[in-house]
C-alpha cells in the first residue's frame, strides 16, 4: 500500500511543478500555442478549470494556481501522515 501512496505523492509533485511552470511562463511573451503550453495546459487544466469557476480573478491576477498548489501541499502533507 505504501507504493500506491508514494505513486500518488509523486503525481502530486509533478502536478505542482507543472502548475508552477505554467504560472511562471504566463509572465513571458511566449507563443501560447506552442508544444510546451499545450502539454502544461493538458496536465493542469483538470485542476485549474474547476478552481477558476469558484475563485474570482482580482483584476488581471488569477489566484487559482496558488490555491491549487496550496491544496496539493495539503494533500501531500496528509499522505505523509498515513500509516498502515
Amino acid at each position: 500500500m505504501t507504493e500506491v501512496i508514494q505513486s500518488v505523492a509523486l503525481l502530486i509533485t509533478i502536478l505542482a511543478y507543472a502548475i508552477f511552470a505554467r504560472a511562471i511562463l504566463s509572465w513571458f511573451p511566449i507563443d501560447r500555442n506552442g508544444p510546451i503550453f499545450r502539454v502544461l495546459d493538458a496536465i493542469t487544466d483538470p485542476i485549474l478549470d474547476p478552481l477558476r469557476r469558484i475563485i474570482p480573478r482580482i483584476g488581471t491576477i488569477d489566484l487559482s494556481p496558488m490555491i491549487a498548489m496550496l491544496l496539493l501541499l495539503f494533500i501531500s502533507a496528509r499522505l505523509d501522515n498515513v500509516t498502515f
